[in-house]
Formats: C-alpha cells, structure tokens, sequence
C-alpha cells in the first residue's frame, strides 16, 4: 500500500495541464514524468501553450508533498437510451471520466485498454466513456465504432456539449479520475497505456 501510494504521488506530480471552466480554472495534475502529448485538438479549438508553467507547478506540488482535490463540475450526458445522466448521479464510486471520438486516432489507441480494466474492476468503480458529438462525430459513428469493437464500458454521448463546455475540452482524449466524493484527483489530457490506467484505478479503490 505504501509502495503504491508513493509510486502514485511520483506519477500524479511530476506534470500539470489545466482545463479551464467558464468562470474558474482547475489544475490537474498528469500522470507520468515520461508522458509525451499524443492528442488531437478538436476542430477550432485554440492552441495551447502552457505546458512549461503547468509542468513546474506539478513538481512544486511533487516536492512538497501536496495535491489539492477540486469538487468537480457537474454536467449532463446522454446514455444508449436517450436518458440523461450527470456527473454528479455517479458519486459513491469513483469515477473515471474518458472524453473520445471515434475518429480521433489516439483515442482509439487507448480504448480497448479502458475496455479491459472495466471489465476487471466496474464493480468498483463507475467509467463515464463520454463520446463528444459534434462536427465530424456523430451519435451513429460513435455508437457503430463501440458496437464493432465489442465494448462494454458505459459509453455517453455529450449531445447538447454540455460536459465539453463545462470542462473546456479543446483536444481528445482527455481523462479525469474522480475520487468517491465527486472530487478531482488527477487527469490527463492525452493517450495513456494500461499500466498508467491501473496503477491510477488502483489508487482510487484504495482512496475509497
């Protein structure tokens, strides 16, 4: 456990991106020191630029030892069957939080990897697989790429850019990890592997 955690504080710390809401900022805190952007903005999406401050604010937060967890704005999706699902519905569990397209070639690098921990801990823990319609992604392309892949993580489609907007997602795939009280633990905007993604699951289980 001990182990864990410190490996967990080490990744969480070493990098920093930010997501910006409509009337505040929220820093996140990357995953890995060797974690190389491998992303695509979504269509007029400004450039970013800030990533050598954010990564400085990261280590100061490594050296440290502190990590600030932040309520998470809540918003609204929509499942298979056209209902609306909010963020905060899923409190009690931790979350992760995945925003994709179908087209959008990093994003499908990591999916089946999500698909596989799900299926290993979704007991436990509730994946929100946001699909962002919207331009080239439509309800119809997202729901044919999950059925041709065999998933069977929940996926939600952001009809109305609800989630999109409340957390100002410029590029894909971005994650968010959620502890069970609905708080921001950690993120990152950009393609994770499986070993990432199971060492943050885990931490989140034993955070419950």
């Amino acid at each position: 456990m001990r182990h864990m955690n410190g490996k967990i504080k080490a990744l969480i710390g070493v990098a920093a991106f930010a997501v910006f809401l409509a009337l505040a900022a929220v820093l996140y805190q990357l995953l890995s020191g060797t974690w190389t952007p491998d992303r695509v903005p979504l269509p007029g999406a400004p450039a970013g630029g800030e990533e050598a401050a954010l990564r400085e604010e990261g280590e100061t937060a490594a050296e440290t030892g502190t990590q600030t967890r932040t309520p998470a704005p809540d918003f609204t999706v929509f499942d298979a069957e056209g209902g609306g699902v909010s963020l905060s519905a899923l409190q009690g569990k931790p979350v992760v939080v995945n925003f994709w397209a179908s087209w959008c070639p990093p994003c499908v690098s990591e999916m089946a990897d999500f698909n596989r921990v799900y299926e290993e801990t979704g007991d436990d823990i509730h994946f929100m697989m946001v699909d962002l319609v919207g331009g080239r992604e439509t309800r119809e392309s997202g729901e044919a790429y999950v059925t041709e892949q065999g998933f069977t993580f929940p996926v939600y489609y952001d009809l109305e850019q609800d989630a999109a907007l409340t957390y100002g997602i410029t590029a894909i795939p971005t994650s968010l990890f959620l502890d069970a009280q609905g708080n921001v633990v950690t993120g990152t905007q950009g393609a994770i592997d499986e070993e990432t993604l199971r060492a943050v699951v885990e931490f989140l289980l034993e955070d419950a």
